[in-house]
């Protein structure tokens, strides 16, 4: 009765399930799988290692110097010689203003620095001629001196003679005439004496008379010197606005955001357009957080969404002194209300090595992935593919060892 009665063999064991080993060990299966596992293993441990050994954020972005090109002057646009996006090369002209008032107030300016200069080479001139007048004033003053002692010699030796001439006549000497002779030759010297006199006085006198014409003059000739000079530089200021109706390239890059057209009125400062030079780095915000082991010279991949997510090599340049809070427009108080601690993020400027692809254009802006690796321990790629074939050549090592062990 119990043989009758005894429960039939479960389809599921063992016999059944060494079946089904024996197909899965069979190489048809294990060798996809052990490449599948293989790959999967790689990029488990690659995403391992780069969690260990980098430190990543999608908060970056390529940053460059954006220059503004703006008039100096006011005026009407006579041409633009530039496009939207066009390369561009230092000193290269861009935009030209009409120059027809600015040449017209330049020639204005010029012809009354020439103005100026004329007279001041007059009164020059004139300075000249009165130091030419005080020396002759001078001499003639020394002639006169001369003229003055000379006649003052005449009278005394008339006075003396006419001296004796009275003595020899009490003693009836010489005859009446004679002595009138002699009194008339005293008047006649004490008149000279005394016109000699005044005329040395009249010439001292011109002489004063000739310096304070050329003090004056030489007042004269400093203040035409500084008419000329202040003429002259209002030619330079004219000239230097003419220079500015053309409007140069300060640098090379690409004209970006024109503003401007043949015709337009422009103002001082107004922007005209953007140049944006080749030279660009990568702006990234990491947190707070992540700048524990990050200093400059540390290696960097950047991953640009513009390219598809190419890569390329870069290395840390250097980290801000501060929170990009810290220098917003209007920074946080946090020492009014309620604190709410924050993670703060901190821009890190990273520089390429690898030259960018000429032909994409990759300006401020685009979003980037950068990976700085921040320890100084790293595992190559080659090395990861190699660990994960053996981690997976020895799984499936295993499984056609377990698998053997079930079917016997």
């Amino acid at each position: 009765m119990s043989e009758n009665t005894s429960v039939p063999a479960n389809p599921s064991s063992s016999p059944l399930n060494g079946k089904q080993l024996a197909k899965l060990n069979s190489p048809v299966f294990l060798w996809p799988a052990t490449v599948a596992l293989a790959v999967l293993l790689f990029f488990g441990l690659d995403y391992l290692f780069t969690f260990m050994t980098h430190e990543s954020t999608d908060d970056a972005f390529i940053a460059a110097h954006v220059v503004s090109i703006a008039p100096r002057i006011s005026g009407q646009i006579a041409t633009v010689h530039v496009l939207d996006n066009e390369m561009v090369h230092s000193n290269e002209l861009l935009v030209e203003v009409d120059p027809a008032d600015y040449a017209t107030t330049s020639a204005q300016k010029q012809a009354s620095a020439d103005a100026q200069e004329a007279n001041y080479k007059t009164v020059l001139a004139a300075l000249d001629l009165m130091a030419v007048k005080v020396a002759t004033a001078q001499a003639t003053a020394d002639q006169s001196k001369a003229d003055a002692d000379a006649a003052e010699a005449t009278d005394t030796r008339a006075q003396a003679d006419f001296q004796r001439n009275q003595v020899l006549r009490t003693q009836n000497t010489i005859s009446a005439q004679e002595f009138d002779a002699a009194q008339d030759a005293v008047k006649e010297a004490d008149a000279n004496l005394v016109a000699a006199r005044q005329k040395a006085v009249a010439d001292v006198s011109r002489i004063n008379e000739a310096k304070a014409t050329q003090t004056a003059t030489e007042a004269s000739v400093g203040m035409a010197l500084a008419l000329f000079r202040q003429a002259q530089t209002a030619v330079q200021s004219a000239q230097l606005d003419l220079s500015y109706t053309k409007i140069f390239a300060p640098c090379d890059g690409l004209v970006t955001r024109k503003q401007v057209e043949t015709g337009n009125y422009v103002q001082i400062g107004e922007q005209l357009m953007s140049i944006v030079p080749p030279e660009i780095w990568v702006v990234a915000n990491f947190k707070e957080s992540q700048l524990r082991k990050m200093k400059p010279g540390q290696p960097v991949t950047v991953e640009i969404d513009a390219l598809g997510g190419k890569t390329f090599r870069a290395h840390v340049d250097s980290v801000q002194a501060g929170s990009g809070a810290a220098f917003s427009l209007l920074p946080p108080e946090n020492a009014t209300g309620n604190f709410v601690k924050v993670v703060q993020r901190v821009p890190v400027k990273i520089l390429f090595d690898d030259a960018l692809p000429a032909d994409h254009t990759i300006g401020p802006g685009l979003s980037v992935t950068p990976s700085v690796q921040v320890s100084a321990f790293a595992i190559p790629d080659w090395a990861v593919a190699l660990l994960a074939l053996g981690l997976a050549g020895a799984a499936r090592f295993v499984f056609q060892f377990v698998a053997a062990r079930k079917v016997e």
